[in-house]
């Protein structure tokens, strides 16, 4: 699957973007999604991961009670919602994807091209 991850932008402490996935080549159906980020310097981080199709969602400390992840099996999007952002919140995402198991690592068997995600203080 070739994963294409759009809505990045630069934003301000406080506030919110949207994060959407898309499969440029195949589809999400049956897929386990998620989300990983890597920061500037820093190693990749595991985000946010949802089943197929959608029952189950796990999150990062860190992002847990701000993001929001969901899948929406008509369009074919998983998408992140970000809230209250925070600085530290700066990164790279990338979709990911995993045929077998709820993604709860970087280690995914497929990720796309990121997006940048800029929170300003």
């Amino acid at each position: 699957v070739q994963l294409q991850a759009s809505g990045g932008g630069l934003v301000q402490a406080g506030g919110s973007l949207r994060l959407s996935c898309s499969a440029s080549e195949g589809t999400l159906d049956y897929w386990y999604m998620g989300w990983i980020r890597q920061a500037p310097g820093k190693e990749r981080e595991f985000v946010a991961g949802i089943s197929w199709p959608g029952t189950r969602k796990n999150y990062a400390k860190s992002v847990k009670g701000r993001f929001t992840i969901s899948r929406d099996n008509v369009k074919h999007t998983v998408d992140l919602q970000m809230d209250s952002l925070k600085p530290e919140d700066t990164a790279i995402y990338y979709c990911a994807a995993d045929r077998a198991m709820m993604i709860a690592s970087t280690n995914v068997p497929f990720s796309g091209q990121g997006t940048q995600v800029t929170v300003s203080s």
